[in-house]
């Protein structure tokens, strides 16, 4: 609930980013960031930097070479990746920019909106309804953004939204705000036979409308976040329900996982924040098979932003357990694309 939660909580800081839906003219970037896995074998991971580097080729190496005694078939070889800052940055959620995209939309056609609640707590920066609303509040506003509307619809508003959004401090589309070490990772595993999924906290169908130009995977391999679904035979479409089916963080993750996917996956990766990431490396750990897991240390205050857990248990369990950490700082010779 931690993700879904932090939308209503930091919404507030975006409200008035009036740059937050402008369009954006840069329409040759919405296919170049998937990447060229022919590029793969000339240069692994070249955004990447030693010893990690080659940590991972190393594990990549001997679980799809033939013979070797840590083989892999093919069908077992599933990579999981967590979405938010995993695989493009997080300050602010990109969820939490939709959110405020659809309030806009939803008292544009409605102005009336704009005096009721949850709106109208958006529309007068009034955290206080939040705060004294609790969770029922803040699952009321997504509800109201999320909800109420085919699934047709949905994917259409998404489409406009992505198209349209500037990244707020950094002042580019969405699609440049994904990290260009991922995107290598992402090919080279690909080229090794890795079926790649993303398993994020955000909700599924958002991801789904980007999952492919951005990341070069498919919808139907990203697990995520849902809402519970019905079917109207009178317009034969899907409506999306005001609850929440799954909520795909911390354990709900291997939940998710195991439903979708139907097996445990031989490299795992996410990020430090929230311990969002833990349950998905510890299922992903006891795979029989040789396993990786690695978990994104963000401590580049210069390219990208630096933020910590207060208990550290991300990285705790990351030493705990021997997984690898990313150190955005030292091991990504860069952050985003064309950096």
């Amino acid at each position: 609930m931690k993700k879904i939660l932090n939308i209503g909580y930091t919404i507030f800081a975006i409200v008035f980013f009036s740059t937050a839906c402008s369009h954006s003219s840069d329409e040759a970037n919405k296919t170049a960031n998937s990447g060229d896995s022919t590029t793969v074998a000339k240069d692994p991971l070249p955004s990447w930097n030693n010893p990690l580097r080659e940590d991972i080729i190393a594990y990549v190496t001997k679980v799809s070479k033939e013979g070797s005694p840590d083989f892999v078939p093919l069908k077992d070889r599933v990579a999981t990746f967590d979405n938010d800052g995993t695989l493009w940055a997080e300050m602010p959620l990109v969820q939490e920019l939709f959110a405020y995209y659809r309030v806009k939309k939803i008292i544009a056609a409605n102005p009336a909106l704009a005096k009721k609640q949850p709106f109208m707590a958006v529309v007068t920066k009034d955290k206080a309804y939040f705060v004294k609303g609790g969770e029922k509040a803040l699952i009321q506003l997504v509800a109201a953004t999320h909800t109420g509307m085919t699934e047709d619809q949905f994917e259409a508003d998404a489409k406009d939204f992505f198209a349209t959004a500037i990244y707020p401090g950094r002042n580019v589309p969405i699609q440049k705000i994904v990290y260009q070490p991922q995107l290598e990772l992402l090919n080279y595993l690909r080229a090794h036979g890795f079926i790649t999924y993303i398993v994020t906290g955000g909700t599924i169908e958002l991801v789904r409308t980007i999952s492919d130009s951005f990341y070069g995977i498919p919808k139907n391999q990203v697990v995520g976040t849902t809402f519970k679904y019905a079917f109207v035979d009178s317009t034969r479409s899907i409506i999306r329900e005001a609850a929440i089916d799954l909520l795909c963080d911390k354990a709900g993750k291997p939940v998710g996982i195991q439903s979708h996917i139907g097996q445990r996956p031989i490299f795992s990766m996410g990020n430090e924040r929230s311990g969002g990431d833990i349950a998905m490396c510890e299922f992903c750990q006891s795979n029989h098979y040789p396993n990786f897991q690695m978990i994104v240390n963000h401590d580049d205050s210069t390219r990208e932003y630096f933020y910590q857990e207060k208990d550290s248990a991300s990285l705790k369990a990351a030493a705990k357990n021997k997984w690898h950490v990313v150190s955005m700082k030292n091991d990504w010779k860069a952050i985003f694309p064309n950096d």
